[in-house]
């Protein structure tokens, strides 16, 4: 299991976990050790479930029991976990989501099915390689998030789960098409100052929806009426229309400045004061916010930051929040996707496998 580093510093490398382990006797003969705990290696047990999915079994969960019952494994986890102590932790909201997680995650015992994940396919046209980030999420800690480019949106899907958003959610959304300028440092400061200008983003958006879906319905209505549909006209349409929107979101690049000045907003608060101060470029885009239990589900505004090829952040409008993102650069082997369409398929199965 590759742990994110401790919250909040991102740029930290990744912690290495071993869970289990196969010992290859003979032909078509093995043995399965548990690696869970701390009392060393025990009796597991791997079932190959179908194509891509196993899961593991521990069969003497007592040895990841501890001499001081729960309490002591609470602490022991939150050390490994978080690199503090109980006594760290004074804010009684983050206490509360730090036991969540806990009770959640150990309750299985190592007792967990595992399904394949694909890395995103890249394009050169693509704002920056896409890829696995280690993510600030408040008081949930850091999270991992795949970012993948699909024409002209780019998406930001949860590896890893809190107990308001489940891994497979779909975290932050960013509207390619729809840079957007950024105020002088010190207009920036004004939060209500960058909350106009996303608002107002945000209506753009909302209209040219609406007249898309109004063409689309125009262009059903005549398709119907006519005797011979021009199928070919309309492809040729979509395409020139998917050129130009490439073309104005290239045009935008061009024209934004090589590194510009870049300061979070008064009263946005931030897990990690030591963000970049300057950005490349920034983009509208959306977040996924919920209660306990994915609960009353919502994508709220917000701003996509790029500062470099390695890192980019999130400002959460209706939260006050920043998400800050660094590049996971753990080398996977065989993990990259066979077509664009399997990946596809796989990031739509386990948004299913979260709801």
């Amino acid at each position: 299991m590759y742990l994110p580093p401790h919250d909040p510093h991102v740029d930290d490398p990744m912690r290495f976990k071993p869970l289990f382990r196969i010992h290859l006797m003979e032909r078509k003969c093995a043995t399965v050790e548990c690696m869970y705990g701390h009392k060393g290696p025990h009796n597991g047990h791997i079932q190959i479930v179908k194509k891509d999915e196993f899961s593991t079994k521990c069969n003497q969960t007592d040895h990841h029991r501890m001499s001081g019952g729960r309490q002591e494994e609470f602490r022991t986890w939150l050390r490994e976990e978080w690199g503090r102590t109980l006594e760290d932790i004074f804010h009684e909201h983050m206490q509360e989501l730090i036991l969540m997680k806990f009770i959640y995650t150990s309750q299985y015992d190592n007792c967990l099915t595992y399904r394949r994940i694909y890395l995103p396919p890249s394009s050169p046209d693509d704002l920056i390689k896409p890829g696995l980030f280690k993510g600030t999420y408040g008081s949930h800690g850091l999270e991992i998030v795949m970012l993948s480019f699909h024409g002209r949106k780019a998406k930001g899907t949860k590896i890893t789960g809190d107990p308001n958003i489940p891994a497979g959610q779909q975290t932050v959304e960013i509207d390619l098409a729809h840079p957007l300028q950024l105020p002088d440092v010190e207009s920036l400061r004004d939060f209500s100052e960058l909350s106009r200008i996303v608002l107002e983003v945000q209506e753009q958006v909302r209209r040219e929806e609406q007249e898309q879906e109004q063409r689309q319905e125009e262009e059903d209505g005549s398709q119907q009426a006519a005797s011979q549909p021009a199928a070919q006209p309309q492809g040729g349409e979509g395409a020139k229309g998917e050129e130009t929107a490439a073309g104005a979101e290239g045009t935008a690049q061009d024209k934004a400045p090589a590194s510009q000045p870049f300061v979070l907003p008064m009263g946005v608060i931030s897990r990690n004061e030591d963000y970049p101060r300057t950005c490349r470029i920034c983009f509208y885009g959306t977040g996924l916010i919920a209660g306990h239990g994915f609960t009353s589900p919502e994508r709220t505004p917000g701003v996509f930051v790029l500062f470099d090829n390695d890192r980019f952040g999130f400002i959460w409008l209706d939260l006050k929040s920043f998400s800050l993102y660094s590049r996971i650069k753990v080398s996977f082997q065989n993990a990259e996707a066979p077509s664009r369409e399997a990946f596809d398929e796989m990031l739509k199965n386990i948004q299913l496998l979260a709801t």
